[in-house]
């Protein structure tokens, strides 16, 4: 993982992004959770995103989260454009259900994502603190690496 990582960041940095409203992207999730995983764009820089997934941190349980996000493709130069990585953020929510109990929490992702010039694909990275509020309050983090298909593009 720490070979590919430094990989994935130097081929998104030469991949220059592009986005049109109303696109919808399926694929899965790795990491903390696992599972499939869906975005809808809603314009060039806002997008909402949802997954079922597994957690696997105490026990195997089942987690659906969504977020709404936004995204700064020239977050730090607006006339420095092509070959930038787009960074995003946002806030959601998240249940996960066990077979004795359940947890809500609110969502915080943080994250990168490149779409490929040549393919309908979306490779990303992102890392969510979480603050859990039921059954007890308490701070969490997921990250994941995930990949996701364009089906109208």
């Amino acid at each position: 993982m720490r070979t590919l990582l430094p990989l994935l960041l130097i081929a998104f940095w030469f991949v220059p992004a592009s986005r049109a409203q109303d696109e919808l992207g399926v694929g899965v999730i790795l990491g903390e959770p696992t599972g499939l995983t869906a975005k809808q764009w809603l314009s060039s820089e806002h997008a909402v995103d949802a997954a079922v997934a597994w957690t696997f941190s105490n026990d195997t349980r089942i987690q659906i989260h969504g977020d709404y996000l936004y995204h700064r493709v020239h977050f730090f130069n607006a006339d420095e454009y092509e070959g930038r990585i787009p960074f995003y953020f946002g806030m959601g929510g998240r249940a996960i259900f066990g077979e004795n109990d359940t947890t809500v929490g609110a969502r915080f992702p943080l994250g990168i994502g490149k779409t490929l010039d040549d393919a309908p694909i979306e490779l990303f990275l992102e890392i969510v603190p979480i603050l859990d509020v039921v059954p007890d309050t308490e701070f969490d983090l997921n990250g994941a690496l995930g990949v996701r298909y364009y089906l109208n593009q």
